[in-house]
């Protein structure tokens, strides 16, 4: 695989990961639009460089939100300590809520991985799923924006009900083009959670997903020699633009709104099948 690409894979799944577009679709979309062969087929060596950039974006995730991060672990840290009998306040309960979001997606994720077969190369499926869940994150959010910003929630407000329907709809978002963080997103919105607030608590949401996975993942990974320069590569963009995705969607969402995200991604879609339809791919 030749460095130029490792890098513009990596920063599409850096970017694409935390934006409420499809990380995974666009992974396949665009060797797919450019006609890259890069794995001949190796699906153990392309499912490690995912883990590879996956594995980025933690990094670059992490180091932005280090702040929520170290807060919230101190504040389980200091609740168990103190006996966790008591009922959690303030951030103690912030990082219970967060804790019960990843127990459905572990155990939806486990279940997707051994019991759905591979759907191999389904453009037409992916470009789909953009479309329909790029209406639904546009629906949502414009119905979190007539409910009113003023009377909308924040992450505290949550129920514990809430963190498991948040949960449920982050582990079932598998399919290439759905979105892990739009379909959360489009959940906290209809939650009533202000734009900012629904974006961070997804973001935190992710993070122990996302090193689950790669943890789960890595077992089984083998990095060829010869293959260490274009992984490190990727591993790095996805570093890079992971940090400004989340940096990003979170200033854009202080001033706008997600329909340009949804709208983004039905052009898209609409064009994936057009380019289908026509033949030219």
């Amino acid at each position: 695989m030749p460095i130029l690409h490792a890098i513009l894979l990596g920063l599409v799944q850096g970017l694409t990961e935390f934006l409420p577009v499809s990380s995974s679709g666009h992974l396949e979309l665009v060797p797919w639009l450019f006609g890259w062969e890069h794995f001949g087929g190796d699906g153990r060596l392309e499912d490690a460089f995912e883990v590879a950039l996956h594995v980025g974006t933690l990094v670059g995730a992490v180091f932005y939100l280090r702040a929520d991060v170290v807060r919230y672990l101190r504040a389980a840290l200091a609740w168990i300590r103190s006996g966790a009998g008591t009922v959690p306040v303030g951030d103690a309960r912030t990082a219970c809520l967060l804790a019960v979001t990843a127990v459905p997606t572990g155990i939806l994720g486990v279940l997707v991985a051994f019991m759905i077969e591979d759907l191999g190369d389904r453009m037409w499926l992916v470009a789909t799923c953009l479309i329909v869940f790029g209406l639904v994150l546009w629906a949502a959010d414009r119905r979190g924006a007539t409910a009113g910003e003023a009377t909308s929630r924040g992450m505290a407000d949550l129920s514990f009900g809430n963190a498991i329907v948040l949960g449920v709809a982050q582990g079932l978002a598998f399919q290439p083009g759905v979105s892990r963080s739009g379909v959360t997103l489009s959940v906290a919105r209809s939650l009533r959670l202000e734009r900012t607030e629904a974006a961070r608590l997804v973001f935190l949401m992710s993070l122990p997903v996302i090193a689950g996975a790669g943890l789960l993942s890595a077992v089984d990974v083998t990095v060829p020699a010869g293959w260490w320069p274009p992984f490190l590569a990727g591993m790095a963009a996805a570093a890079v633009s992971g940090w400004f995705a989340v940096h990003g969607l979170l200033r854009l969402l202080a001033r706008i709104g997600l329909g340009g995200f949804a709208a983004y991604r039905v052009v898209v879609g609409l064009g994936v099948l057009a380019l289908l339809a026509t033949g030219v791919r």
